[in-house]
């Protein structure tokens, strides 16, 4: 299995996830306000964008609002 990367862009305020290596992108297909799929050239989603992850009504946070969670 490969591992997942999380990337945040504090200057950009997004966060990238990669399912896969980012060397496979395609094309990048915006499917809701501040949400972007990458995909390969086969269609599969490798990765997803989310622009303006934290809110700039909010004060930056120390550390991600992220939980990563696991099930059997």
């Amino acid at each position: 299995m490969q591992k997942i990367k999380i990337l945040y862009d504090k200057t950009a305020n997004s966060l990238v996830v990669w399912f896969d290596s980012a060397d496979k992108e395609f094309i990048a297909q915006e499917v809701e306000d501040d949400t972007i799929l990458m995909k390969d050239k086969k269609g599969k989603v490798i990765g997803l964008e989310k622009l303006n992850y934290i809110s700039s009504k909010e004060p930056q946070p120390k550390s991600l609002p992220v939980e990563v969670v696991t099930t059997s």
